[in-house]
């Protein structure tokens, strides 16, 4: 990535602060960052920390002197392997619907003749507007590359889609775009599980975990982004399908390992979902009510074991399995024991414990994980799920593939 160069207009908009750790992820992976504040951003970013984190003088005036004296607006939009624009505010993404040039963003954005990537921020009735959903399909079909938006609560207080997409999953997909053409794992199948199971108690209650599936919904999309054909076997989630992904819903674990069965064979199999290890021996036919005879007996039952199924020798064990192991305490040593007692490859293990590194981790949008192989541990820096999710994903090419390097 050492030769690349991303352009990154930064709007105006609360969300422009997490321009600022989008130009650190990228400075970091080696990409070159050329920045564009517009007028509107400057109210929320300065430009002094966006060049002085991108190492690169910020633009700012279409009528620079000593910048359009050589038509730098034109040299700005060429100089780029990618144009991004986070935020992408309701009006840069209106002006470039449009064709409109007023200003250095959305002359150098009509000016371009590069990929175009935009993550959306705005108030969740300007997202929804039908001026803004018909801009963006107008995006779309130009071949801009909409990342986001999020779902959540905004600083106007109100609740909804508009949210600019994190910085780890705006850098995931500018990684993927400067990657593309590069697709180590095409032609190789990858199996991932992913999220909770829930095992029904009667018809309404059920024994489940905190899990999201948000890990394993990342790392599916950064194995299809290798160019792997995915099957992802997700208990219950809130979550949307991975692009490229073909996804298979289950909800408890015997549903999990029939579901797993049926997709093999596969390269490689990554167990991210969080099967629960016991279920009730019966369901109870109608929903179970308070009485003075106080709460039911439920007699507990061990669920299959799906990783160890899919890591014991047999003709359609795939060449790499990797396990998931959260921990509340002795997090190596216990992870050390679970790879030794699944017969799987690899283990990734993190602390979910309220007292460990990892607390508030299970549900949440990062990770700090350690990884076990026959020959050791390596200890992984807490990063955002989509950046766990791509390293593990260029070991696992790299594992598959003679020649390929993580």
């Amino acid at each position: 990535m050492n030769h690349k160069r991303v352009l990154l207009i930064v709007g105006g908009g609360v969300a422009a602060y997490k321009s600022l750790e989008l130009v650190r992820l990228l400075r970091k992976a080696g990409v070159a960052v050329r920045p564009i504040l517009t007028a509107a951003g400057a109210r929320f970013v300065t430009a002094l920390s966006l060049g002085a984190l991108a190492e690169d003088p910020v633009r700012s005036d279409l009528f620079s002197l000593e910048g359009e004296a050589e038509m730098g607006h034109i040299e700005l939009s060429r100089s780029a392997d990618l144009v991004v624009v986070a935020p992408a505010t309701a009006d840069l993404m209106a002006k470039a619907a449009n064709g409109l040039a007023d200003d250095l963003a959305s002359t150098t954005l009509l000016a371009t003749d590069k990929p175009v990537m935009m993550a959306p921020a705005m108030n969740v009735r300007m997202w929804l507007h039908a001026a803004t959903q018909r801009n963006l399909a107008t995006l779309r079909g130009d071949g801009v590359v909409i990342v986001g938006p999020d779902e959540g609560a905004m600083a106007c207080g109100e609740y909804g889609p508009g949210r600019m997409a994190e910085p780890e999953a705006i850098f995931g997909s500018i990684m993927t775009a400067l990657r593309a053409g590069r697709r180590p794992l095409a032609g190789r199948h990858v199996l991932v599980t992913a999220g909770p199971t829930a095992e029904p108690i009667d018809p309404v209650r059920v024994l489940t975990n905190r899990s999201s599936g948000k890990q394993g919904y990342a790392i599916a999309a950064a194995l299809a982004d290798l160019g792997a054909r995915v099957t992802l076997v997700s208990g219950p989630t809130a979550l949307a399908t991975p692009a490229g992904v073909t996804r298979v819903d289950v909800e408890t674990a015997q549903e999990m390992e029939a579901a797993c069965r049926r997709a093999l064979p596969a390269d490689a199999a990554v167990c991210v979902a969080a099967v629960s290890d016991w279920r009730p021996d019966a369901v109870f036919p109608v929903k179970l009510k308070k009485g003075h005879a106080g709460p039911p007996a439920v007699t507990l039952v061990e669920n299959p074991d799906i990783l160890a199924g899919l890591s014991s020798a047999g003709p359609c064990r795939p060449t790499l399995v990797v396990g998931f192991a959260a921990e509340t305490n002795d997090l190596e040593a216990n992870a050390r024991a679970k790879l030794a007692r699944k017969g799987c490859d690899w283990i990734v293990a993190n602390d979910v414990g309220e007292g460990g590194s990892g607390a508030g981790i299970m549900g949440g949008d990062e990770n700090e994980v350690l990884l076990l192989d026959a020959a050791g541990a390596q200890r992984w820096p807490r990063a955002g799920k989509a950046e766990v999710a791509r390293r593990l994903a260029e070991r696992i090419a790299a594992a598959l593939i003679p020649g390929e390097s993580a």
